[in-house]
Parts: C-alpha cells; sequence; structure tokens
C-alpha cells in the first residue's frame, strides 16, 4: 500500500467514527430534555 492510500483509509476510518460518535450524542436522552411537570400524557 502506498502512503497516500494509508492516508485516505485513515481519514475514512476517522470521518466514520465522529459521525457515530456526534449521532450517538445526537441521540442520547438528556436530563434537562425531561420535564417532570408536563403530564399530559397522564389523565
Amino acid at each position: 500500500m502506498s502512503t497516500l492510500s494509508i492516508v485516505v483509509i485513515i481519514v475514512i476510518v476517522l470521518h466514520l467514527v465522529v459521525g457515530f460518535g456526534w449521532l450517538i450524542y445526537k441521540l442520547s436522552p438528556r436530563k434537562e430534555d425531561k420535564n417532570p411537570t408536563d403530564k399530559t400524557t397522564e389523565d
């Protein structure tokens, strides 16, 4: 493998890792999203 192909593979792998990390961060539930006073569905 040439140096250029190794650099391209490293960039692709890093891009995938950062992308999945960003998705996990965005989809994870946060404490401030939960509102304990909002009881519209529990009637």
